[in-house]
């Protein structure tokens, strides 16, 4: 992996004399390096190296296809509004033969960004503030955006937020039953079942023209926005591997499934599991703070669906691989894609008992 790292880090247009190169980050999926240069002067200039991971993304060259489109376009966008485009988006750096990427001997693809300074991410949310100006962060790259032909982009990973289709693979996962865990987890499989209804709900009005396809990013977590350490202010949404096409109400709702509960995603004892109506608040009324008008009333009005079908879609999706066999999401112990189901089902039933507030919440903003 060393004579990798070096190979690749001589083939990237890097400026300065090579210092170190350190892993970075918290990362699961990619390898990811800090890379510094030393610019002359005292001075030095950071990168961000990644070794892309081909097992999760398997057409790389597509993935940095949509990653260039969608960042050359914020870029043009953040100098018209007069905006720092060197820190308001990621920037490629290209890699001596002018592509995006490089292949290493072993077929490995890399990758390289400028470093976005002085700013930090933050894994958990510690205050509504912080979750409100990722918010408003997420809002604004939807804003921003808005005009980006969606259906140009690739899929990823293809039906990634396709909730019917992910209802049919548990569909046949309880039938298939392959580890015999289905008779003790049959009220999770039950949950699941009463709930078949909400899993059409968004593909049936894109169909029908009655809500867009947008460019979403698919990993709203807070950790992925850079906040100014000056400001607290989110400047720069970060890992753009799954930009693809997508619903608004996804991006939403997937914040709120991971930002306003409670507890932890594998919390075993679920009287400390609820979705927090404060943080639901602050983050309704960042996001559409941050849209700006670019959102239709039909997507405005469907906010808290979206928290709803994301949870539930999360938690089905836990469950599936439980009945499985722990095939997909790493598992550090028995039963823990059991208990994340169970805090994300518990979630979707709190959710349930508080509609009328989440209702309420987003027409205050509307």
């Amino acid at each position: 992996m060393e004579e990798q790292k070096r190979d690749a880090i001589a083939q990237f247009c890097f400026e300065g004399v090579y210092q170190s190169c350190q892993p970075f980050g918290n990362g699961h999926i990619n390898d990811t390096y800090l890379v510094v240069f030393e610019t002359g002067e005292q001075k030095t200039r950071r990168y961000i190296l990644q070794r892309m991971n081909k097992d999760i993304f398997s057409k790389p060259v597509e993935l940095m296809e949509n990653i260039v489109g969608v960042t050359s376009y914020l870029r043009k966008v953040i100098l018209a509004n007069g905006g720092d485009p060197e820190r308001e988006t990621l920037n490629v750096v290209p890699a001596k033969d002018g592509k995006a990427y490089y292949v290493d001997a072993q077929g490995e693809y890399w990758r390289a960004f400028y470093f976005v300074e002085n700013a930090a991410s933050f894994e958990q949310v510690e205050k509504p503030e912080d979750f409100y100006e990722s918010a408003v962060a997420f809002g604004n790259f939807q804003r921003q955006l808005a005009d980006y032909p969606a259906a140009a982009l690739h899929e990823t990973i293809p039906g990634f937020h396709d909730t019917k289709a992910r209802f049919e693979v548990f569909r046949q996962a309880v039938e298939k039953d392959v580890c015999n865990r289905a008779a003790s987890v049959k009220k999770e499989i039950d949950f699941v079942l009463e709930r078949e209804d909400i899993t059409g709900v968004f593909g049936e009005l894109l169909a029908k023209g009655e809500i867009p396809l947008r460019v979403t990013h698919n990993d709203t977590k807070l950790n992925n926005i850079m906040m100014d350490n000056e400001t607290g202010k989110g400047i720069c949404v970060i890992d753009l591997d799954t930009v693809m096409p997508g619903l608004a109400m996804n991006d939403f709702g997937d914040s709120i499934r991971f930002g306003a509960s409670t507890a932890l995603e594998d919390e075993q004892d679920l009287d400390k599991v609820w979705c927090d109506m404060d943080y639901f608040e602050a983050y309704t009324r960042g996001f559409i703070e941050g849209c700006g008008g670019r959102l239709t009333p039909k997507e405005i009005e469907l906010l808290p669906m979206g928290a709803k079908v994301m949870t539930f879609e999360c938690g089905m999706r836990f469950l599936t691989d439980y009945l499985q066999g722990d095939t997909y999401f790493k598992i550090h112990r028995p039963g823990q894609n059991l208990d994340r189901c169970r805090t994300q089902f518990k979630l979707v039933w709190d959710m349930e008992q508080k509609w009328q507030t989440m209702r309420e919440i987003v027409e205050k903003y509307q």
